[in-house]
């Protein structure tokens, strides 16, 4: 890391920078944040991101679009402010596996299977 450059970058609200024309994926918990970039000046790549002060915030790599796409969205805290009400019950009923046994079987789906 001794010949790595440092470039100021601006995190896009997928969790990506570019550098050179390419994308480079990094923390999405970073989206929206300025941060450096870690460069390989000889390859032509980012390796990593760091804050102001140089301390590291993660790893930066080659950006595989399709990934990215079902990439988890969510930012750290988001989940301790959903209120309780919003979050999902425990299930009741039968579940699609015990509907489509108890249809095979030729038995209704609203009794229990067993």
């Amino acid at each position: 890391m001794l010949f790595h450059h440092r470039v100021a970058r601006s995190v896009k609200k997928y969790g990506t920078v570019s550098y050179l024309g390419r994308r480079f994926e990094v923390p999405y918990e970073l989206s929206g944040k300025a941060v450096r970039l870690v460069v390989d000046p000889h390859e032509g790549r980012a390796v990593g991101v760091e804050d102001e002060a140089g301390a590291s915030l993660g790893a930066a790599t080659e950006l595989d679009e399709i990934a990215n796409q079902h990439r988890p969205r969510r930012k750290p805290g988001a989940e301790a402010q959903a209120s309780p009400d919003s979050r999902p019950g425990p299930r009741t009923g039968p579940n699609l596996v015990e509907i489509a046994l108890a249809k095979h079987h030729g038995r209704d789906h609203a009794k229990k299977v067993d």
